[in-house]
């Protein structure tokens, strides 16, 4: 199968982690744009090299395609790019036609303008470190209680940020307009809160037929799951069953409505435990999410774990950005078997299920399965979801890439022996700051 796969942007989680999942079937012969000519956190993607690579494509099956980068060149990007409606309205035409051309399966997906709540700007526009939380609590207000809401934002920056917000909605409604583009064509909701101006934005584009869905990274990887020929049958089963309606962090659904959404857009069937091909054991939070870097508490898992009897996935969403240490000491403990289909516990609960379940369906569909590729990408996800995010992380002030690789040896030798898996390793701050690490396995 030849899919074409453009990420986000340079980051590993939308880089490398796709080719780390693809590498698993070596029937799937991946195209990706060369990683410099995509954007990071202050640089916008080189949007004419990517029209030219899509342009000199040879035949695929599919293309997974982040509107927002070849839009505006990023995801980041998009709430910062200062190009007028106009230009990026010529920028996607010229794209439809691209992709007519190619006569490929298209799965793309484009971003509803996310309101972060918070005073930090270093992934918005420069006035977000001073009126961020104002703008998130005049966006909540109008929608909940319309015109009667207070402004504090000063006029020239509400004005602008509106702008920019119209914009991109009416972008995202042309996208509407390209029936026979898009096999399919989602827009995702990062950051929700109940109320707010992509709240309603995404209730508009769902009145005019758009399919509207929570996430943000891991959205390529899901409609790369579901570009993926074979529909899995799935069965989540929730470690804390009484408590799967329970809203995850940066969430505006529960978390057995995450899983079984992120399922349904994989082109998975969600079935009972004696249909399944393989079972999703979702390790589910009690009361609320636990966010380790933010030194929010839940309580860790303290049930029993046994190596199931069928083929299993592991999704670990009790904490956001990072694992549950009780639970992996666990599955430490029972170790894996040819049953295992992945493990994941990065960012956000969508971000963790889409991932997983498309390791799982490569895996399960792969056509010349490649068992070396499956445990690299096994240990990158445990030394960083586990060992990096849940652990080192902590102890870290600064990215210090020394410090860092004197701190994961301990972690390294516990993930290669339970693995039966070796290599050399190196690391490093792709974007300079402590959130995301690059674990490089050679």
């Amino acid at each position: 199968m030849n899919i074409a796969f453009i990420p986000i942007d340079n980051r590993p989680v939308c880089y490398t982690l796709p080719e780390q999942i693809a590498a698993v079937d070596g029937n799937i012969n991946f195209f990706m744009p060369e990683r410099e000519w995509l954007g990071d956190l202050t640089k916008y993607a080189k949007v004419e090299k990517l029209f030219e690579w899509l342009k000199a494509l040879p035949e695929v099956d599919a293309i997974i395609l982040p509107l927002d980068t070849v839009a505006y060149g990023g995801l980041i990007s998009s709430r910062r790019c200062p190009d007028s409606l106009d230009k990026i309205k010529e920028r996607v035409e010229r794209l439809k036609e691209i992709l007519r051309e190619k006569k490929a399966q298209v799965y793309a997906f484009s971003s509803i303008m996310r309101i972060s709540n918070n005073n930090v700007n270093e992934e918005e526009k420069e006035y977000w470190n001073k009126w961020g939380k104002k703008i998130f609590n005049y966006s909540y207000c109008m929608d909940k209680f319309g015109t009667m809401c207070k402004n504090e934002v000063p006029s020239d920056i509400l004005e602008d940020y509106l702008t920019t917000r119209k914009r991109n909605f009416e972008i995202n409604k042309t996208y509407l307009q390209w029936n026979d583009v898009f096999n399919t064509l989602v827009f995702s909701k990062d950051d929700c809160a109940e109320y707010g101006f992509n709240v309603q934005e995404a209730k508009e584009l769902e009145k005019l037929g758009g399919f509207v869905k929570t996430g943000a990274d891991e959205i390529p990887l899901t409609l790369l799951a579901r570009a993926v020929e074979g529909q899995l049958k799935v069965a989540p089963v929730f470690l804390e069953p009484d408590y799967k309606q329970l809203i995850s962090n940066y969430e505006d659904v529960s978390i057995e409505n995450s899983v079984k959404g992120q399922l349904e857009l994989a082109g998975c069937e969600v079935c009972q435990p004696d249909e399944a091909d393989i079972l999703l054991y979702v390790n589910n939070f009690e009361k609320q999410q636990g966010e380790l870097v933010m030194k929010v508490p839940t309580s860790p898992y303290s049930g029993m774990w046994e190596v199931p009897q069928k083929p299993y996935m592991i999704a670990d969403v009790r904490f956001a950005n990072g694992a549950d240490n009780a639970f992996v000491k666990k599955l430490f403990e029972k170790g894996f078997d040819e049953k295992f289909y992945g493990y994941s516990a990065w960012n956000t609960s969508a971000n963790s299920l889409g991932s997983l379940i498309c390791a799982a369906k490569v895996k399960y569909f792969a056509k010349k399965y490649n068992e070396n590729a499956f445990k690299r990408l096994q240990a990158v996800r445990f030394l960083d979801d586990w060992a990096y995010q849940a652990n080192v992380r902590q102890e870290l002030e600064k990215p210090e890439v020394k410090y860092l690789t004197h701190k994961m040896k301990h972690f390294e030798n516990t993930v290669f022996e339970k693995l039966d898996y070796n290599s050399n390793i190196s690391y490093s701050f792709p974007w300079n700051r402590l959130f995301e690490v690059e674990v490089e396995l050679n």
